[in-house]
């Protein structure tokens, strides 16, 4: 997660939009974004809900799938009715940024 993420402490509802952004596959690698460690933050506030996301190169032609794969997903819990993508560069995704279920998902050891 973003720098400003680290030691954030989540409310039950961002709690429950992270787990269901587990339900997003990027089709590409057959993982899911927070997995990949592609979300960065998630805010909830009077039901409108913001993820703090990157892609995994700036050229990424799914961009809009995951975007409307995310919505729907954040849509889907309750206490979230609106929700926005901030689409961010900075950190720059890295494999180091994956979980090991991730890395060992796609046989990356070390």
């Amino acid at each position: 997660m973003a720098e400003e993420a680290v030691g954030k402490a989540y409310s039950q509802v961002e709690k429950d939009v992270m787990v269901s952004l587990e339900d997003v596959i990027d089709p590409e690698l057959g993982i899911d974004m927070v997995n990949l460690g592609l979300i960065y933050d998630v805010t909830v506030k009077d039901h409108h809900c913001v993820v703090t996301m990157t892609l995994t190169t700036i050229g990424c032609p799914l961009g809009s799938l995951l975007a409307n794969q995310i919505t729907q997903a954040v849509t889907s819990v309750d206490g979230v009715a609106t929700c926005d993508i901030e689409l961010v560069w900075e950190p720059a995704w890295n494999p180091s940024m994956m979980s090991r279920f991730a890395k060992v998902a796609l046989g990356i050891h070390g």
